[in-house]
């Protein structure tokens, strides 16, 4: 069983960091193969919209996001932790999620998915949110602690005094360990879940529908037949 970990900070042994390798060091004594990129300090473009990953299989810019991209297909879980900056996730990893999910075609259902979160005092949220998004967009279910998975600290090793941050991560890491073997088990027996043609539309574009016939038939029996309903 393998999960990986993305390190969204910029710096290799920052507090983010540690707060990855509390939950590793359980995963590996769960038995869980857990690896550690850090991308934070790598120059990442975000996505141009070209969808040419469409076409390629991958990104066009072959970068960190590829060798990301392999990982995952082959992870059970993943886990994604940020510095906060301005009640938001590092640019860096941002552009790196963007690209990763929408340049991978590879079915995501039931790897299961975590956020981490890490900051001086507020933001964190606002943030854990945003990386969740990610997951619930894909089918991943998400694993949760004790608490909101945020730790606290602004210097260097500071979230080491965070006696309740690491414990939630701690407990993260077991109920995601438990979550993961739990799905494998009923991937063995039931199976993924059914799945259904994906339907498509926006706000603008409204598809031809049950309410836009029976509006049309309507205008028409009484003979003011409205063109921009029959339409629809």
């Amino acid at each position: 069983m393998k999960v990986l970990m993305i390190n969204g900070s910029p710096r290799a042994n920052g507090n983010t960091s540690i707060a990855l390798n509390e939950m590793k060091t359980v995963f590996e004594k769960e038995g869980v193969d857990a690896e550690i990129v850090q991308v934070g300090s790598e120059a990442v473009r975000g996505c141009i919209a070209c969808n040419r990953c469409a076409e390629l299989g991958k990104c066009v810019f072959d970068d960190v996001v590829n060798k990301l991209a392999v990982k995952l297909s082959e992870a059970d879980g993943l886990v994604v932790a940020t510095p906060v900056y301005y009640a938001s996730a590092n640019a860096t990893l941002i552009a790196v999620l963007d690209r990763l999910f929408y340049s991978t075609s590879f079915d995501k259902t039931m790897k299961v998915g975590a956020s981490v979160v890490c900051a001086r005092r507020g933001g964190c949220s606002a943030t854990f949110d945003e990386l969740n998004k990610y997951f619930t967009i894909s089918n991943m279910p998400i694993a949760s602690s004790q608490y909101w998975n945020s730790i606290h600290g602004r210097g260097p090793g500071e979230v080491v005094g965070d006696a309740e941050g690491l414990q939630t991560m701690r407990v993260l890491a077991r109920n995601m360990t438990f979550l993961m073997k739990s799905i494998e088990l009923g991937k063995e027996k039931y199976g993924l879940p059914e799945k259904e043609e994906v339907v498509r539309t926006h706000f603008i574009q409204i598809e031809k529908n049950d309410i836009g016939r029976k509006l049309c038939d309507e205008s028409a029996e009484t003979g003011k037949s409205d063109q921009k309903v029959c339409a629809l």
